[in-house]
């Protein structure tokens, strides 16, 4: 007899946007150009985390998303921001308009907080908009999960 195991896949979405925020972000730049001016005029440290890159198999070919991510180890707040395109497919065909994804997690990501990044960000010449994005309205979550 053949055992089947099931993933519990309604855990890992649960455990990993526990305490998490996620912003859509339209800017018309390249991920590393936006990631500099994040460094640069708004003080965070997000750097390129290749281990995390993000594979997706689509129409016999392979897709790679980049991750960046900023953390000071002194600060509870950890910031990852996903590309949200590459060679016309989409990390999240859902949200097809914005270009990056910025996922907050932490237990301070209060609503302060939050509208305190979004004002910030919003300050950045290229940036179109940012908005929240309620995880209710993803279908493709699993691909956000590192």
């Amino acid at each position: 007899m053949v055992m089947k195991l099931k993933l519990d896949t309604d855990g890992m979405q649960d455990d990993f946007f526990a305490d998490s925020r996620l912003l859509g972000i339209t800017a018309p730049m390249k991920c590393y150009q936006f990631c500099l001016s994040l460094n640069r005029q708004l003080g965070y440290s997000f750097r390129m985390m290749s281990e995390y890159e993000i594979p997706l198999k689509k129409k016999e070919r392979t897709y790679y998303f980049s991750v960046y991510e900023s953390h000071k180890p002194s600060h509870p707040l950890r910031h990852l921001l996903y590309h949200n395109h590459y060679d016309g497919e989409y990390l999240l065909p859902e949200f097809k308009h914005m270009d990056f994804l910025w996922l907050i997690r932490g237990d301070m990501s209060t609503d302060d907080v939050v509208g305190t990044i979004r004002q910030q960000v919003k300050s950045i010449p290229e940036v179109q908009l940012v908005a929240e994005l309620p995880f209710e309205q993803l279908k493709n979550w699993s691909n956000l999960i590192l």
